[in-house]
């Protein structure tokens, strides 16, 4: 009898190979403060994405996706966990010295306890102590900035949020965010094409600050839109080089690829949200609504246009299923894998839900109320009104208060939020209560409020 013993280090190597056959890669690429309309693919004209709509033409599209906060770091919590973040507390925007709840599980936790390497890019914006370092939240890598926003260009002396790091290390850089952040992308690819991995790519673009590089603002020189135009070109660009890494390595087939906007465009970004009402902050259409792409060549056929009732919640779950890996986890999101497939039709969501403080909102099928605290709601239809200018409330009190009993019965599953919004809280409340009438606020941000209510109280006089 001849006994054959393998080399382990070669046995290793072969299970690495066949997991990478087997297992695909996953990246989640996210936008900031994106406009809902602001890419060719959403039918956008004077903004070039020519990267993003090759994507999107060789994916899916989706037109009704929505993220789970109207502001950048309880949406992101939302994303991360694939639950509603304020069953954990993290329900206003910045982190309140508290960030991410210590007993709740990212998808990067998943990932790595499934063999998978898992990256973290650019913007947290999930807590700045360490037991909420992305090191600490299932990340092998993190290579960018604790805090909300930061320059697109080198800084002198920055702050622990400002600073660019790699796994807590500083590091110094020359040239633009973007392209940075877009360079440390392709070279993970290319450093990782023998094993699965993991992605989160979050850029801070286009977020103020609206810092652009110079050959971009000449290009876009005659442009109304010059500094958000170079801006999105810069994303765009960056994107399509990790697309292309992905390809020269053979691994775009198999790459699981999720596109979206951490919620609705803004106007200090003079982002375009298109038909929808309202903009990041506030629980009509123009705050959550948000460009969407799924790409997986290998499973996915391309050239699709969703239109069913989607969420970024999804993504945990869609996730796992494309990595054919089980847990046990309570989550909110769907598997939207069938839906593309074509085995299942309809809404992913009957129902999805949104709050933030004073302000909420609902989605039942195409019937939307808008709810604020100690002034009332609006309903509307979104299937004949997507714009959400007629409200329905007195005309149809049935659903209304149908609406109603759905929002009571999901917050009865929430914490209390475990921080607020300080100064932003009455200026939200203005400029939803204004939406709800159809009357254009008179203030957007705290300066513009403190200066309103002295123009008000000298007039007054």
């Amino acid at each position: 009898m001849i006994l054959i013993i393998g080399c382990k280090h070669n046995k290793e190597k072969s299970v690495q190979h066949f997991q990478k056959i087997t297992k695909p890669n996953v990246i989640v690429i996210l936008a900031d403060d994106a406009g809902y309309m602001d890419f060719g693919f959403m039918g956008n004209k004077d903004l070039d994405t020519p990267q993003l709509d090759k994507l999107a033409k060789r994916g899916a599209v989706f037109t009704d996706a929505h993220v789970s906060a109207t502001v950048c770091a309880p949406s992101r919590a939302g994303l991360i966990t694939g639950k509603y973040q304020q069953r954990f507390g993290f329900e206003a925007n910045g982190t309140g010295g508290i960030g991410l709840s210590d007993d709740v599980e990212t998808i990067a936790d998943a990932f790595k306890k499934n063999n998978y390497k898992t990256i973290a890019l650019g913007k947290w914006h999930l807590g700045e102590s360490h037991s909420d370092h992305p090191n600490q939240r299932g990340f092998d890598d993190f290579y960018g900035f604790i805090g909300g926003s930061r320059s697109y260009f080198p800084i002198q002396n920055p702050s622990k949020g400002h600073t660019l790091q790699y796994n807590g290390k500083r590091v110094i850089f020359d040239g633009y965010l973007t392209d940075v952040l877009g360079d440390k992308s392709v070279s993970y690819v290319e450093e990782n094409k023998e094993h699965p991995f993991f992605m989160y790519l979050a850029y801070n673009a286009p977020h103020t600050p609206r810092h652009a590089k110079k050959e971009h603002l000449q290009k876009y020189k005659d442009h109304p839109r010059k500094k958000l135009a170079a801006m999105m070109w810069s994303l765009d660009e960056n994107i399509g080089k990790l697309i292309d890494k992905l390809e020269e390595t053979n691994q775009l087939e198999n790459t699981l690829i999720f596109f979206l906007s951490d919620n609705g465009g803004s106007p200090h970004s003079f982002a375009d949200n298109g038909p929808l009402k309202g903009w990041k902050g506030n629980k009509f259409e123009g705050g959550h609504r948000v460009p969407f792409i799924v790409h997986w060549g290998k499973e996915i056929k391309g050239n699709q246009t969703f239109n069913g009732l989607t969420s970024s919640l999804d993504i945990f779950k869609t996730s796992m299923a494309a990595a054919g890996i089980q847990n046990n986890l309570e989550l909110d999101g769907v598997n939207l894998i069938p839906y593309l497939k074509g085995k299942l039709t309809g809404n992913p969501h009957e129902k999805l839900f949104w709050r933030k403080l004073d302000e909420a909102g609902v989605r039942l099928g195409s019937k939307k109320l808008v709810r604020l605290k100690d002034y009332g709601s609006t309903l509307y239809n979104l299937d004949v009104d997507l714009g959400e200018t007629t409200d329905l409330s007195n005309l149809d009190e049935t659903t209304s208060n149908l609406l109603h009993q759905e929002l009571k019965a999901w917050e009865s599953t929430l914490m209390k939020p475990l921080w607020d919004e300080g100064d932003w809280m009455p200026v939200t409340y203005h400029i939803h209560e204004s939406l709800m009438e159809n009357k254009v606020p008179f203030y957007t941000t705290p300066e513009r409020r403190e200066k309103y209510l002295k123009n008000q109280l000298n007039k007054s006089n």
